[in-house]
């Protein structure tokens, strides 16, 4: 139980520290955050990724006076309980706020049900949901109906471009594919910070959740799914290569690491649910500097990078996704309503030695899905292909992520 005296101290010191923070580069998401009234917008994304600077953005459409900000997660809120949210309304009331902005609201019990109360009596919620104690998947389950998810990744290219103010190119894409979008270690550089963040998410948003007793193999998984961006993997194989007590060990892990926004598993495309759970995924990193931190690799695997990186682009766009293999593999199929939208092929360079592969994989994906377009996505070639009703367009990646 809190005093609301000391709510309200709270509650105005909270609005204070905000006003001081600079609201940063304005985020591609804002426009689309707009106008929002009877459901409650969930934000959700990986640590360190720009969720508090995403809300000040918000904040700035707002008149100051018609606003409430509270963040739960400070040390002086670790007691409020079901019974403190009288205190809060209280205050509410008083200010006059016709839009609440809560962080990490989820610590508390019953917030949902809070959270729908305000919902009902015409205010705007904003809820921002953290990796380290509830994820925006289960905070929508609460709220069914009633809520708009949205989800913040570390910066896209354009993003990246304008943070930096660099023109687009095949240098500066490199450049990406080397630093990533973590907005503060743009600032910095050091390589410390995205070690120590990734870090965190192991240890605050993995193993202090779910109480993992294993530690040192959920480092190794970690570890070795950064190392083998792109590749195809199976719960199976990895408890052998790393000596994993069951697979069933395994594909908890995997859900956790994907909860947690570390890392994110591409099905292969089949009309069978059955098989799409059997068949192995390929694993993407949320973010292209993170990968250099961690992987082990001695070498650096541009391809499967650019790869990564074309993955994070489409990750934004559409919730189906899959990579296709017939007698041939395509490297993205995009979907939306189980419509095909994209057919895609990443390829760094291509060359003699691999320009038939690449064109024939992504030919097989056209003629079973009946598209006529398709797409080569590369560094920095451009040309196009024509062949029996089949158009392929080869785009340089910093043109297509533009787009």
């Amino acid at each position: 139980m809190i005093l609301e005296s000391v709510l309200s101290n709270i509650v105005e010191q909270q609005k204070k520290r905000l006003s001081t923070h600079d609201s940063g580069l304005k985020r591609e998401l804002v426009p689309a955050l707009q106008n929002l009234s009877s459901h409650a917008l969930i934000i959700s994304g990986v640590r360190r990724c720009g969720k508090s600077t995403l809300l000040l953005q918000i904040m700035e459409k707002i008149p100051t006076e018609d606003f409430l900000y509270l963040n739960f997660e400070m040390p002086r809120l670790y007691n409020f309980d079901i019974s403190d949210f009288t205190r809060l309304d209280n205050i509410i009331a008083k200010k006059g706020s016709k839009t609440l902005f809560f962080d990490e609201i989820q610590y508390v019990d019953a917030w949902e049900i809070y959270v729908r109360q305000k919902l009902d009596e015409g205010y705007r919620v904003i809820i921002t949901g953290s990796n380290a104690s509830l994820m925006s998947k289960e905070l929508g389950t609460k709220l069914t109906g009633r809520h708009i998810s949205q989800e913040l990744f570390p910066f896209s290219y354009s993003e990246f471009l304008k943070f930096k103010d660099l023109r687009a190119s095949a240098e500066s894409l490199e450049k990406y594919l080397t630093t990533g979008g973590f907005p503060e270690y743009l600032k910095t550089q050091y390589d410390e910070q995205l070690s120590t963040l990734f870090d965190d998410i192991l240890f605050k948003d993995i193993v202090a959740r779910f109480g993992i007793k294993d530690i040192k193999s959920l480092q190794r998984l970690a570890v070795y799914l950064y190392s083998n961006i792109g590749n195809r993997i199976t719960a199976t194989k990895l408890k052998q290569i790393l000596s994993i007590g069951a697979t069933s060990t395994v594909l908890s892990w995997f859900s956790h690491f994907e909860l947690s926004y570390l890392v994110f598993f591409l099905p292969m495309f089949s009309h069978s649910t059955k098989a799409q759970l059997i068949n192995p995924r390929k694993v993407y990193a949320i973010d292209l500097g993170m990968i250099d931190i961690v992987s082990n690799k001695l070498t650096d695997d541009k391809g499967h990078k650019l790869e990564n990186l074309i993955y994070l682009h489409l990750r934004r766009k559409y919730k189906e996704l899959y990579y296709f293999d017939e007698k041939g593999e395509c490297d993205f199929v995009a979907m939306k309503n189980a419509k095909v939208k994209e057919l895609i092929q990443v390829s760094y360079q291509l060359t003699p030695d691999n320009l038939e592969r690449e064109i024939g994989g992504l030919k097989k994906a056209m003629q079973f899905f009946k598209q006529n377009k398709g797409k080569i996505i590369t560094l920095n070639d451009k040309d196009s292909f024509m062949e029996n009703g089949l158009e392929i367009e080869v785009i340089p990646a910093f043109e297509y992520l533009l787009q």
